[in-house]
């Protein structure tokens, strides 16, 4: 008989979707048919699925496996970096929009996920770093940014990805801007930016698409999106033509691969990095590490 691997399995019981309830028994025999003995964890608030990946460090643990949303895998992979354990880690989508999943082609079935993640091949990863802080695809500020993280948990678990947009068109009535000074290799952008985002990933909340051909997972880069405030109905116009048609070279829209870039703003906005809300500073600095986690797909 083969000899079984251990793998620690962390789950977000209150993340998004409830289809993966039923589905846990599914997984968990999904692992055990491709040999690993499974030690299941659940989170209870945030900041829990760091906490349980320093509980199992020093086990004899061979691979990593979260269940939840993008935050759920945000604080998994900052608790792997944090203790230095860098194990093969999969990802099994069960949130309200699974931005990075859909990067990463994940079914969005549970059980198909699992058979993906074990069957799935290693890759490295970059990921980024936001004033020290670790995150794993996008770091936003602007119009609809605070949807992700002010949207009750109970109506993301009703209505799915419809819960960030029927939330972010409050802000549509009272739509502002913030004047920044951006700076990446010695080149300084400075408007009034109606959103900005750094970011790693193919689309944006399930909404705004980056394309394939512009986004690299693994080239040491992240995309840095400006999107200028619009001062009339045809510049707004403009704008969305560029978003729908992907053409991110317009005064108005700019997209620009970066490796560190500094963000500076008298106002102090908040930030929402993987959905969870940082707090913004006058100068904030996002960077990027190469190849920063291993996962399977």
């Amino acid at each position: 008989m083969a000899s079984y691997k251990k793998l620690l399995f962390i789950v977000n019981p209150h993340a998004g979707i409830k289809k993966k309830d039923s589905a846990l028994s599914d997984i968990i025999l999904t692992f055990s048919d491709h040999y690993y003995e499974t030690i299941v964890c659940f989170t209870r608030e945030p900041g829990d699925a760091a906490n349980l990946v320093k509980e199992h460090v020093d086990d004899e643990i061979d691979r990593v496996v979260c269940m939840g949303g993008d935050g759920t895998l945000s604080e998994v992979i900052a608790g792997l970096r944090k203790y230095s354990w860098d194990k093969p880690l999969g990802y099994i989508p069960a949130g309200s929009t699974n931005d990075f999943a859909a990067s990463l082609k994940l079914p969005s079935d549970p059980g198909e996920a699992a058979e993906c993640v074990m069957k799935g091949k290693p890759h490295r990863l970059d990921i980024g770093t936001f004033n020290g802080r670790q995150f794993v695809y996008t770091a936003s500020c602007g119009i609809f940014t605070r949807a992700s993280y002010d949207t009750p948990q109970r109506i993301k678990n009703v209505f799915g990805h419809a819960a960030y947009i029927l939330e972010g068109m409050k802000e549509l009535t009272q739509i502002r801007s913030w004047h920044m000074r951006v700076v990446v290799d010695g080149h300084v952008y400075e408007d009034n930016y109606l959103f900005v985002s750094v970011c790693n990933t193919f689309s944006l909340g399930g909404v705004m698409s980056l394309g394939n051909a512009n986004v690299s997972l693994s080239d040491g880069f992240f995309e840095l999106m400006l999107i200028s405030m619009p001062r009339d109905l045809i510049q707004l116009g403009e704008i969305v033509q560029a978003l729908q048609e992907q053409k991110f070279d317009t005064p108005l829209v700019q997209f620009i691969k970066v490796d560190q870039v500094s963000f500076f703003c008298a106002e102090k906005p908040d930030w929402s990095l993987d959905g969870e809300k940082a707090e913004g500073l006058e100068t904030n600095k996002i960077g990027v590490i190469p190849g920063g986690v291993r996962m399977f797909y």
